[in-house]
């Protein structure tokens, strides 16, 4: 019976892959939405519904959406002369720390400011510039450029975001090429609306541009300085990209990675631990006289049938209901030569993948997310981890490293693997492996201080927190070896809270980033529990079960989930690790 259920939703899973995207889809829901009573009866929840599942975790108690600068001012005004809590949210909110959450409800104490209305693009074809709106889609930008002859180098693997929340959390792409993968650096100017004093009208734009003083700080401010109204970034002439997918053994990959990063501009690598196999992307520019007009139309995210999402994730909550490594590494093995098959998600000449190499214009190849941008709903489909529809829920860990702390990193993950074995790396390889990218050193007080390797990896989220997962102390001792012992950064706009315990010593500019947010912000009014829990980088109060769901590393039982026969162990590597590890009794 095991063995049948299995295979039939593996069957859905290859027929979900292969079948070709519906033209119609259920749009992402918004992120802000307001009962009968207007503004004052709001709630805030990000794209994954990952909090605000209820009104008490993210309650709002005024909600402005200002379609242009003018209207950022005067509602900046408002709060500042009221001494309000205001904090920023686009029309998308994926970022998984709760940054946009004001921290309050029920009064006239906070404002959320949206920027979903904030939208307009123009393009200066003889700047070879674009300057966009706070709350502009990313993939609105991307358009307007390549329709002037023009590409944006730079830009996150997933097209649904806007222009202010992807500078702002220091998203990127991958390569250290040029001015690198990450977007923030591709910026030449930036206007921010700050709160003032009265004699200022209580509120002040600033007008930013590379060189200024406060220009560092306000790129990656992470909405702690003022509203991003306007961003202006750099563009090259268009060009073409020409990808291919390596698939080799890992053996070696922790001694070429670097190697490979030199050698192609647009460079990643993901790395599949259970499967001893790492996929190199070699990936460079084209000629623009090159045949091909390829698609990268990644497949996890292509709208996908519901159906298909809400069976995937029934299978994997049974199978860490079950604690069956067997059948999680079965659904990995699938997923992989699911993906695989269907050059994960590159179509040549935008239809089908037919072989490598898939060459077509930057503004079709560097990016994707086609289940964002569904013009209507055919009920049928949606982007898969909707939390509408019961599909995937999930972690996402970001580590960031310099590159030799990397390579230890990599080599204890691989003992990890031989001590744990590797089928309790199944888990992270259900999803997109550990996904390896580049990102260059920074000008920006938050960006990289040096040359860095990105690492982000998924895995299985219970939907109670309270609920231990499948492997659960190998993942915290993953993320322990990256955060505690290799001194890895966190991305601002991922993790769990637990990353960020001691993240200010992390970045050596700092102070002068708190500096700017003194000077600026004098009274705190962009602050909030929530982003103080992200930039104040200390460990959260320990409660029963809080190691589960990364809100603490575990020192005592209850911190796991003892009834349940979890405790807190230390590593089988890094043995200063304390991880919450399934035992058939207390002492073992």
């Amino acid at each position: 019976m095991e063995t049948r259920a299995t295979f039939l939703l593996l069957s859905l899973l290859l027929v979900s892959c292969h079948a070709p995207a519906p033209a119609l889809a259920l749009p992402p829901r918004p992120p802000v939405r307001c009962g009968g009573g207007g503004g004052g009866d709001c709630v805030l929840s990000n794209a994954y519904g990952a909090w605000s599942s209820d009104r008490a975790d993210c309650p709002v108690s005024a909600v402005a959406y200002p379609a242009s600068e003018r209207e950022v001012v005067a509602a900046v005004a408002r709060a500042s002369a009221a001494g309000a809590r205001v904090k920023v949210v686009s029309g998308f909110a994926h970022t998984i720390p709760k940054l946009a959450c004001p921290g309050g409800g029920g009064n006239a104490s906070t404002l959320l400011i949206s920027t979903a209305r904030l939208a307009g693009v123009e393009v200066d074809a003889a700047a070879r510039a674009v300057t966009a709106d706070a709350g502009a889609p990313l993939r609105a930008v991307i358009d307007a450029a390549e329709a002037h002859g023009l590409s944006l180098a730079a830009a996150p693997y997933w097209e649904g975001v806007s222009m202010g929340g992807l500078v702002s959390t220091g998203s990127h792409g991958s390569s250290w090429w040029g001015r690198g993968g990450a977007v923030h650096d591709h910026v030449v100017g930036l206007r921010l609306v700050a709160p003032a004093g009265e004699a200022d009208g209580w509120a002040t734009v600033l007008p930013l541009r590379r060189g200024d003083e406060l220009f560092p700080a306000a790129l990656v401010s992470l909405g702690l300085l003022g509203v991003v109204t306007k961003i202006t970034l750099s563009l090259e002439p268009r060009f073409k990209r020409s990808i291919t997918y390596e698939y080799r053994d890992d053996s070696t990959f922790q001694d070429d990675f670097t190697a490979h990063a030199a050698r192609h501009e647009f460079a990643d690598i993901t790395w599949y631990p259970s499967q001893h196999t790492a996929v190199y992307r070699v990936d460079d520019r084209a000629p623009l006289n090159a045949s091909g007009d390829g698609v990268n139309d990644f497949i996890g995210f292509q709208a996908t049938p519901i159906v298909a999402t809400a069976g995937l994730r029934a299978l994997e909550t049974w199978l860490e209901r079950s604690k069956n490594l067997r059948g999680k590494c079965a659904l990995a093995a699938a997923e992989s030569a699911a993906k695989r098959l269907v050059g994960n998600g590159l179509k040549n000449n935008g239809l089908l993948f037919t072989g490598y190499p898939v060459v077509g214009y930057q503004g079709k190849m560097q990016t994707s997310g086609s289940c964002a941008r569904s013009p209507a709903a055919d009920l049928l489909s949606a982007c898969g981890w909707d939390p509408r529809f019961h599909g995937i829920f999930f972690y996402e860990s970001t580590a960031i490293f310099s590159p030799a702390r990397f390579r230890d990193f990599v080599l204890d993950v691989k003992r990890l693997r031989d001590a744990a074995g590797a089928e309790s790396l199944c888990g992270v390889d259900v999803y997109n492996g550990l996904l390896v990218r580049f990102v260059k050193a920074s000008a920006a007080h938050l960006g990289q201080p040096e040359d860095s390797v990105v690492v982000d990896f998924n895995y299985y989220r219970a939907s109670d927190p309270a609920a231990p997962r499948l492997s659960e102390d190998v993942w915290e001792e993953v993320e322990q070896l990256a955060f505690v012992k290799h001194g890895a950064r966190p991305h601002w706009a991922k993790n769990r809270l637990v990353a960020f315990a001691g993240v200010q010593g992390k970045y050596p500019r700092w102070g002068q980033f708190a500096a700017a947010k003194r000077r600026l912000d004098p009274r705190g009014l962009f602050d909030s529990p929530w982003s103080d829990e992200v930039v104040g980088g200390v460990e959260m109060d320990k409660g029963d079960g809080c190691a589960l769901d990364g809100r603490c590393v575990c020192s005592e039982d209850r911190h796991c989930s003892p009834g349940q026969g979890y405790y807190c162990r230390p590593g089988l590597v890094f043995t200063e690790a304390r991880v919450c590890r399934y035992s058939v009794s207390q002492n073992q």
